[in-house]
């Protein structure tokens, strides 16, 4: 299991760029880049599945939907 992985949906982190809106010199000149990471937010919780108590890693969107959800 990945770290920072959501266990309900398997949303991990994804890459992208950072860009500096800084430029020295001449307009031509582009401004830097960078890597980043985007990271989902992701907590632990205690839930209760299948009448056993299970440790999950869930992501906040995750956790939203289930809050809207009727139980059973």
């Amino acid at each position: 299991m990945a770290s920072g992985m959501c266990d309900v949906c398997e949303k991990t982190p994804s890459f992208g760029r950072n860009i500096r809106h800084r430029h020295s010199g001449r307009w031509e000149r582009k401004a830097p880049r960078t890597n980043r990471q985007f990271r989902p937010n992701v907590q632990s919780k205690r839930m209760l599945i299948g009448g056993l108590w299970r440790r999950l890693n869930i992501c906040t969107r995750c956790l939203r939907t289930l809050m809207k959800v009727p139980t059973v």
